[in-house]
């Protein structure tokens, strides 16, 4: 009997895919995504370094001074407040929406009448511009004929200062982002709690879990992640506001929302 005996690996040059021709086509190919990349952020990245440690006079002439910029910054007790005023507008405006949006999520996940065009409605105010957010809320906190201070007349409280009393103006900003933004929040743990694995609820059901212990248990350590991430981005968000603020207070009374 004859036997043909094959082998077992047939062994290809590489160099039959990776020619030179090839690898220059390779960097043809990405040399534009190169190019925007280099332009779009590493450009300026330099630039802004470059800038930092000259001494820029009004006539347009620069000098070299090393590290004397960000030691004066250091020491400017301005940009020391306003530093601290932002990080505490940063983590009350990342706090409130992530529990705000994760808790209406969990609302508008159950069936009940209407819930599509409530869902709908709870997510216009991230649609508006943030300048439009700012002239909305300033007249809502108007002294006299605003919203909120003819509301407390109503109810026989003193009216507040809010954007006129250093006290109150920074959360009077606190609230009208909270407001915008509280939706995207809403948006991505919608998603996140809508994908996760039925089998894990219908087991939770099974073994007798009521309904808050399906979402301390279940839901939200599976939505972690997402949750995560979302926090991520809106703390990148929340660092760089402007617009509300501008609107709102202009950084005042006095330097309170700077």
């Amino acid at each position: 009997m004859w036997r043909v005996s094959f082998p077992a690996r047939i062994e290809v040059p590489m160099s039959l895919f990776y020619s030179r021709t090839n690898k220059r086509r390779y960097w043809l190919f990405a040399l534009p995504a190169i190019i925007t990349v280099g332009a779009v952020i590493i450009f300026p990245w330099i630039f802004t370094i470059f800038m930092s440690v000259q001494d820029w006079k009004s006539s347009g002439a620069f000098t070299f001074n090393g590290l004397d910029n960000f030691r004066t910054l250091l020491t400017d007790v301005r940009f020391l407040e306003s530093v601290g005023r932002t990080l505490v507008f940063t983590v009350l405006a990342v706090i409130f929406p992530i529990i705000l949006g994760t808790y209406a999520a969990l609302i508008f996940n159950e069936h009940f009448p209407m819930r599509g065009f409530l869902r709908g409605l709870f997510i216009l105010p991230m649609m508006i511009a943030p300048i439009v957010v700012g002239l909305m809320w300033r007249y809502m906190y108007h002294p006299t004929v605003g919203t909120f201070n003819r509301t407390l007349k109503g109810l026989g409280f003193d009216p507040i200062p809010w954007l006129s009393d250093a006290n109150w103006a920074l959360a009077a900003v606190i609230i009208a982002d909270i407001w915008q933004w509280t939706p995207f929040i809403f948006i991505l743990a919608l998603a996140a709690l809508q994908s996760l694995p039925r089998s894990a609820l219908e087991a939770a059901r099974i073994d007798g879990a009521n309904g808050w212990q399906q979402v301390l248990h279940i839901k939200l350590p599976l939505m972690l992640p997402v949750l995560i991430i979302t926090a991520l981005l809106r703390l990148i968000d929340a660092f760089k506001v402007l617009e509300v603020v501008l609107v709102l207070t202009n950084g005042g009374p006095g330097l309170s929302t700077e």
